[in-house]
């Protein structure tokens, strides 16, 4: 299970820490040290990060404004979200870039699979932002579009939760844990932990999905070491 070249996909809120909202520097850059440390250990790590701790589409949508520019300001927030991250792990002396979707010059090259391919190659943990640069696709979507597009190992889903449950364990006391799935059965049984785009596109390239929780004090070891843990959809 160990993987040289995996993708990240991290909720926006994990950087917000105890504020819940915004940007809490004070969790990025412990973060980042975690960050930095699974890329010292020869892997090549590249990222996706959500942008609800900037906006919350739902709250946004019950005060009547429209999706595609909820979407809009989203895509911004993971463009923040980067960023904040790529200044923390410069602080370490980490290289790291920022690709967007959608045109950011001069804060963020544009996405471009041949520079994503190199930087990734030369060791720079590259972090993807702004989505598919489209309304109506998630950042979940935006990262088994990009570890397809560069053909990574796996897609690391971090997550408040230490796998996927039949049903969500906060609400159900007697959730049963599954330590592993197919993507069939995850779309199957609507599991929410990624959408049903994302498994699909997982699926048709045959990219394998690890759930984790990113609150494990063991979890940047077991992504060195490649120890089973969570949950992995793969194939059927």
């Amino acid at each position: 299970m160990k993987y040289k070249r995996i993708l990240l996909k991290l909720s926006g809120e994990v950087l917000a820490g105890d504020k819940h909202t915004g940007l809490d520097f004070k969790t990025i850059g412990e973060f980042a040290k975690d960050l930095a440390e699974i890329r010292n250990a020869g892997i090549q790590l590249s990222m996706v990060i959500g942008g609800g701790n900037m906006i919350r589409g739902r709250d946004a949508l019950d005060y009547g404004i429209d999706r595609v520019m909820i979407d809009s300001i989203g895509m911004l927030g993971t463009v923040m979200n980067a960023l904040a991250v790529k200044a923390a792990l410069k602080k370490l002396n980490v290289p790291a870039e920022v690709l967007s979707a959608i045109g950011m010059s001069p804060v963020a090259d544009l996405f471009n699979r041949e520079r994503a391919e190199k930087l990734l190659s030369s060791g720079h943990v590259v972090i993807f932002a702004a989505g598919t640069g489209h309304p109506f696709f998630s950042t979940d979507t935006a990262a088994a579009l990009r570890a397809s597009e560069l053909g990574l190992d796996c897609v690391i889903k971090a997550t408040k939760v230490n796998g996927i449950y039949d049903k969500d364990p906060e609400k159900f006391p007697d959730a049963k844990f599954l330590p592993e799935l197919t993507y069939t059965e995850a779309i199957s049984r609507n599991i929410q932990v990624m959408d049903t785009a994302a498994f699909a596109i997982c699926r048709e390239n045959k990219i394998p999905v690890w759930v984790m929780s990113i609150h494990d004090s063991e979890w940047v070891k077991n992504v060195i070491e490649g120890v089973k843990t969570g949950t992995i959809v793969k194939e059927d």
